[in-house]
């Protein structure tokens, strides 16, 4: 008898552990194969390779993001292969199991939780005497009968055989996730969670967990995302884990589900002092922070625990964390998930991944759907439209935002600017990437691709329209993003460069003579000046960088300061050009205190009558009052709205004291990330009292 067991991915990057350990289980005994597609793949392929393989059996294992797929699949595959069996498994299908044996009349049998020994008995019914009435945890057809078995007393984990060891599947261990499980159930009973149905927690041996750990890890396994609901609720388990994957982690990445507000302090220590850096990452479920939600849906979480845990780890630098939101729950409406938002946010997780809840199948929440007007899809995912608390509109709205965190913050795509709008031009974090949200809809971009250069000119329209109080900070922090999300100096930029070949010729020459000057780090690549031609970027930027990057803040302007409102959007006007991503960290060295060895006088000239809509020449000259003559001269372009003329507007734009040379210096290796400097510009002007003009 010819069996496959097969499932729908979603992507091709992930593995299915659940077949595997059905393989695992059956292989010895039945003539057993695995095939694995994704949910993008067409229908009629998947159906042409497996009717190829003429199976007699074919397993599918079933989750809310491939079960409708999945149908597709079976009613084609049943019109060519009318003889095959077809089995379904999965969580999904273990609930409301009358439903799917109804709605899928193609579907044969289905195997409801723990498949293992299930589906081994099924197996040698079908191939021996078909009394499919001794299989506990099955469910199949008697005519037109549905027949649903009594459930299966669950496995002892001890007794599985291990899912990791397929010779072939050792190709493709570096270029796939690999999925591991610990232990089975959750000692929480969260309402809108499946894990909650499993009263218990049962666990493999450790010591065989580590025997396959090293074995994937030795066969070239990058990445293992374990998936235990609570991987901490062990401490003493959790603990030996993880000692023996920092002994032996070779380089592999693991990732876990944690309750943070369980950990213990000793563990964070622990973690803190022996956890080498990027080797681990946490995936935290905060859900709300609405304690009236929480206690509703019977989740018991300590916020306060939750923060202290959150931030000991986010401190230590070496943990990446992921914290999960749910939009929907119980008594959480737009204003309250707000302040959620906000909370969670403060603690800037390094992502921030915004749900909407799921009413799936078997859980507390969907039976008590009418109790709160709960109204939601009639197919997977099952995602809320709304509840009494929640409308649609708001749901909607929530969408938007939730579109533009993924694509800006998650993305780290511009970190440095994202903190600065978030901290010091929006009332909150939720209010930027709500209006943004906003807008991105109003101007129809949901509708269309786009590219890296599209994010940050979609942005710095967004800003324009809005209006900011210090708008040069972000165009200026904007440029620095965009550079350093490249790993090589980039060949086009998406602002107008205003920095003329001279005056930047006189920079790097400033710079290759006297680096100590700029640094000691700086100092030590040993650059010269063709050297730094082809493997740095400079700009000059109107603000004090260091400042802003230690969330200082900024000097009050002279508009400001006569009570006038002005705002000003300095130095350029964005031209977009074609990049690559831009993910990478960076590294910053600030020697502001340079700038304490140099006096700078500034006399500003102002050329023409600033107004609303103009581009305006101002010219700044320079005076050092050290040893070395600079002369300065300096022609700012600027976009202003003043409402006390051109006095104020000069005042505001003249201040080259203020500002700043950034150097962002691209390593000559392809594993090496750039790095960046900055320094008050006067420094390197005293350095080069030749350079003149633009």
């Amino acid at each position: 008898m010819k069996v496959i067991l097969a499932t729908l991915n979603a992507k091709f990057i992930h593995t299915s552990l659940a077949i595997r350990l059905l393989k695992a289980y059956s292989g010895n005994e039945f003539d057993i194969d695995l095939a694995e597609y994704t949910i993008k793949d067409p229908v009629m392929n998947i159906v042409s390779d497996l009717f190829q393989r003429r199976p007699d059996v074919v397993g599918f294992s079933c989750y809310i993001w491939n079960i409708e797929e999945t149908i597709k699949v079976i009613r084609l595959l049943k019109k060519v292969l009318p003889e095959t069996a077809i089995v379904l498994g999965g969580p999904e299908v273990s609930y409301d199991t009358q439903h799917w044996m109804e709605r899928v009349r193609d579907v044969d049998f289905i195997v409801m939780g723990d498949g293992e020994e299930t589906f081994h008995h099924l197996l040698q019914e079908l191939s021996g005497d078909r009394k499919f009435h001794f299989v506990f945890g099955a469910a199949y057809r008697k005519g037109e009968e549905v027949v649903i078995n009594p459930p299966r007393p669950k496995s002892d984990l001890n007794t599985l055989p291990s899912p990791h060891r397929f010779p072939e599947d050792i190709p493709n261990l570096g270029k796939r996730i690999i999925y591991f499980e610990t232990s089975r159930g959750c000692p929480f009973s969260c309402q809108f969670c499946l894990s909650s149905i499993e009263v218990g927690v049962r666990y493999y041996d450790i010591e065989r967990v580590k025997s396959d750990i090293l074995y994937l890890i030795e066969h070239g396994a990058k990445t293992i995302k374990f998936l235990d609901r609570t991987f901490n609720i062990n401490r003493s388990y959790a603990m030996e884990m993880f000692q023996f994957l920092i002994d032996n982690h070779q380089g592999c990445v693991f990732q876990f589900e944690i309750t943070a507000d369980i950990m213990r302090p000793e563990v964070l220590d622990f973690l803190a002092e022996n956890a080498p850096p990027g080797i681990f990452r946490f995936e935290i479920g905060v859900q709300s922070t609405n304690d009236p939600t929480n206690e509703l849906v019977k989740r018991r979480q300590n916020f306060a625990k939750l923060t202290r845990t959150v931030t000991k780890i986010k401190d230590s630098g070496k943990i990446d964390q992921h914290l999960d939101l749910i939009a929907g729950l119980p008594e959480e409406d737009y204003a309250t998930f707000r302040k959620t938002f906000n909370d969670v946010f403060a603690l800037r997780p390094e992502e921030l991944q915004l749900g909407f809840l799921k009413m799936l199948r078997g859980t507390g929440l969907r039976n008590d759907a009418a109790k709160y007007n709960y109204v939601y899809m009639d197919h997977a995912p099952y995602e809320i439209l709304g509840n009494d608390v929640l409308p649609f509109s708001d749901v909607v709205r929530l969408k938007r935002l939730e579109d533009v965190l993924e694509k800006y913050w998650n993305a780290h795509r511009m970190d440095h600017t994202l903190e600065y709008l978030v901290s010091r031009e929006f009332d909150s974090p939720f209010d930027f990437f709500q209006e943004f949200g906003d807008y991105w809809e109003e101007r129809g971009w949901q509708r269309i691709g786009h590219q890296l250069e599209d994010l940050f000119a979609r942005l710095h329209e967004f800003l324009a329209h809005r209006g900011l109080k210090r708008p040069e900070v972000a165009l200026g922090l904007m440029k620095l993003d965009y550079l350093l999300g490249h790993k090589y100096k980039p060949r086009k930029i998406w602002w107008e460069d205003r920095l003329d070949k001279d005056r930047r010729s006189g920079y790097f020459k400033a710079l290759a003579e006297h680096p100590a000057a700029l640094s000691a780090d700086f100092a030590a690549y040993g650059l010269d000046e063709r050297e730094l031609q082809k493997y740095a970027c400079l700009e000059v930027l109107p603000f004090r960088l260091g400042d802003v990057l230690a969330g200082k803040e900024a000097p009050a302007e002279p508009a400001a300061q006569s009570g006038a409102a002005v705002t000003a959007i300095a130095v350029d006007t964005a031209t977009v050009a074609d990049t690559d991503s831009a993910t990478d960290k960076t590294i910053a060295t600030d020697k502001d205190s340079i700038a304490d060895t140099t006096v700078v006088t500034t006399t500003v000239t102002v050329t023409d009558t600033v107004t609303a809509t103009d581009a305006d020449a101002i010219t700044d000259t320079v005076t050092a009052t050290d040893a070395d003559a600079i002369t300065d001269t300096d022609t700012i372009t600027a976009t202003t709205i003043a409402t006390t003329g051109a006095g104020a507007v000069a005042d505001q734009l003249s201040a080259t004291s203020e500002a700043t040379l950034l150097i962002v210096l691209y390593q000559q290796s392809e594993d090496e990330r750039p790095v960046f400097f900055h320094v008050p510009l006067a420094i390197p002007l005293s350095l080069a009292p030749s350079i003149t003009g633009r």
